[in-house]
Parts: C-alpha cells; sequence; structure tokens
C-alpha cells in the first residue's frame, strides 16, 4: 500500500521547491545507453535499468556512469537537476517516484530525505568502506567524494583576498555589487545551514541581511561564478575548490587570471561538503541499486573523481598527481558534523525571507 505523504515531508518539498522556481535545473536528460554488450558478456537489453536523480552535473560524472554500467552489468538512466530541486521532486513524488538513486552534490539534500524517511539502510560493507565521518550514521547515505568552500578573487581588483582567514570578510562594504555567488546551488544551501549550525539562527540571518546588503550578483552556477571572476566582472566569487582546479587543468596555470583562498578550517566558508548516494526505499530495484552505489565508493570510481574531477577521494589511499590539492586533513572544518545540515528547509526559508533566493 502507498504511504501517505506526512504534513512535515509535505512542507519540506514546499520549502524546497521554493529554491527550484523560476531556474532551468528540474528539466531532465536521458543518460542511457544502447543495447551494447557489457564487461561481463551481458547485452544492455538484458540488463535491469537502474534510474538514477542526480545533482551532480553530467559533464562531471557522465563518463563515470558510463563506467559504472560496463562494471556493474546494469542499465541506468539518468535525470539531471540540482540537487535541492531533485529532493524536493523526490518528496513531492514520494513512494511514486521512478527513482532508485539520488546522486546529490551536497549532504544536506541527501539528510532531508534520510530525515523524511526516503532512503534505505546501505549496507554496512559500503558505508564502512569510506573514511569515517564521510557517512550518515544511520546507514541512509554515503558519500562519493569531498571537496571544500572557497572564496575565488580576482587578484588585480582584490588582492588582499589572499590572506582571508574569514567568510565575514566579503562583507566589507567596498566589496558592494562584486561578488558572485549561486543562489540555487545546493553546495551554497549548504553553506548557509553551516552558518546557521555555526553562528546560530540569529547570528546566520545578519550574517545573510549583511551579505544581501552588499548587492552580490547571482549566477546560475558555481562555473559562472568562477568565470565572472577571471573576467574580472566580480573581485570575489563564492565556490567549491574544484572548480578552479579543474579551470586550471583546461587552460593552464598561466591563463586563469582567478585565484582561490582556503579560508581557517574552523569557519563555515571553509566547509568540507561531499556529494554522495542513497538508494530509494520506494525502488523496485534495490539490488542493482546498491551495486551501483558500492561502485561509487570503489577504488575505481574513487580515482575518477580524484583525477577527473579534482575532488577529494573518499577511500583511503586514493591519491592524485594530477591537481595540486592540500592535504584534507588540514581542511576538515571543527565542529561542523556532515549529519547537522539535515535542516535544508529551514535553510530555504530563512533565505527566502532575506531575498536571497
Amino acid at each position: 500500500m502507498m504511504r501517505k505523504t506526512s504534513t512535515a515531508t509535505a512542507v519540506l518539498a514546499g520549502s524546497l521547491l521554493l529554491s527550484a522556481c523560476g531556474n532551468s535545473t528540474t528539466e531532465s536528460s536521458t543518460g542511457s545507453t544502447g543495447s551494447t554488450t557489457t564487461s561481463n558478456g551481458s547485452t544492455a537489453a538484458a540488463q535491469q535499468m537502474v534510474t538514477i536523480y542526480s545533482g551532480r552535473n553530467e559533464a562531471l560524472v557522465g563518463p563515470l556512469l558510463s563506467q559504472v554500467e560496463s562494471a556493474t552489468g546494469t542499465k541506468i538512466d539518468v535525470r539531471y537537476g540540482d540537487s535541492s530541486a531533485l529532493a524536493a521532486q523526490l518528496l513531492e513524488e514520494g513512494d511514486r517516484s521512478p527513482a532508485d538513486v539520488f546522486f546529490s552534490q551536497d549532504a544536506g539534500a541527501l539528510g532531508a530525505l534520510a530525515k523524511a524517511g526516503r532512503l534505505r539502510t546501505l549496507d554496512s560493507s559500503t558505508t564502512g568502506a569510506v573514511l569515517k565521518g564521510y557517512a550518515d550514521a544511520n546507514g541512509a547515505w554515503v558519500a562519493t567524494s569531498a571537496r571544500a568552500r572557497v572564496v575565488a578573487y580576482d587578484p588585480a581588483s582584490a588582492p588582499e583576498a589572499e590572506t582571508f582567514t574569514s567568510i565575514d570578510a566579503i562583507l566589507d562594504p567596498k566589496y558592494k555589487g562584486k561578488i558572485g555567488f549561486a543562489p540555487t546551488n545546493a553546495s551554497f544551501h549548504s553553506f548557509v545551514t553551516a552558518l546557521r549550525v555555526t553562528k546560530g539562527e540569529a547570528g546566520a540571518k545578519d550574517w545573510l541581511t549583511k551579505f544581501k546588503a552588499n548587492s552580490p550578483q547571482a549566477y546560475e552556477k558555481n562555473g559562472a561564478v568562477l568565470a565572472a571572476v577571471d573576467s574580472g566582472d566580480v573581485s570575489l566569487g563564492l565556490i567549491n575548490h574544484y572548480y578552479w582546479h579543474e579551470l586550471v587543468a583546461e587552460k593552464g596555470a598561466d591563463a586563469v587570471n582567478a585565484k582561490i583562498r582556503f579560508l581557517n578550517a574552523d569557519d563555515p566558508g571553509a566547509l568540507i561538503n561531499v556529494a554522495g548516494v542513497g538508494v530509494l526505499k520506494s525502488s523496485d530495484t534495490q539490488d542493482a541499486a546498491a551495486k551501483v552505489v558500492a561502485y561509487l565508493t570503489s577504488k575505481p570510481a574513487q580515482q575518477y573523481f580524484a583525477d577527473e574531477t579534482a575532488e577529494y577521494p573518499v577511500l583511503t589511499g586514493v591519491t592524485t598527481d594530477k591537481h595540486d590539492l592540500p592535504d584534507l586533513a588540514s581542511l576538515t572544518s571543527a565542529g561542523i558534523d556532515l549529519g547537522q545540515l539535515d535542516s535544508l528547509e529551514v535553510t530555504l526559508g530563512m533565505l527566502d525571507e532575506v531575498g536571497l533566493t
């Protein structure tokens, strides 16, 4: 029998949908393959279909998901969008959802679904394979990679950003109209949740009010924020670290004007967040879905994240020589448990109240 959607779930879905209104991130695309022979000798026509709602960008993870198909003998169909918007859609769809796996850009959206009881408990061999603290305490989701929040800056117009230690520095009125951010992005939402965790509700609202008064420039994606900093259109930008490393890998260090600053590890602006996955309780292909999730935490997938997306692997022993990254241990945010990022509905309500949605 289909479960009825609870009042709390309905409220959360409504709050999440506020962040999705007015943008195109809920549009979907299909990433399934044709009837080709897989590495285990089966054909795609005979494979089970696993539908993934992915808050990860297709350009970042599309090649990896094709790799997952070959390695697991599972056919994959993907719907891409923003993590917060997809979480809202999953809550709205309930047990009728066609999704089997939720591949989120951040822990907050995963935590919201776990809190609503939408995710099944993963096998301990999967959650236990990753670094401590990078899986849900109750086994509802597991991290696939980690990233740091950073401040991107234009050395010509904001050279002082090289010495920033706190996100509070960007509230200086001299940066009015010169800060770029992605208000609908799930990573920004988690940053704001981290503000609430560290500063309290009143402190976070005060910070956001001051930030709004500085007339920040809104962009749809982190990549667009970095491009604006790189071109000098804005002086500062709030992004994840790997966007800068990818740009350097693509264009060469000499061709990239923008720089990035890692803030103090105990500052909410230095939040270490994760991308991660969970299996929907409503999935009717849970075994196949679990294989997909397990593969995303395996060494080949972790090497992909380290080499191709410049993210931090969450599996011990996986390293890369393609990107010059600070050691993850040196960036760990003190006092911010990823499990505390699940109050996404409160964060979105605060952003709406302040006028930053």
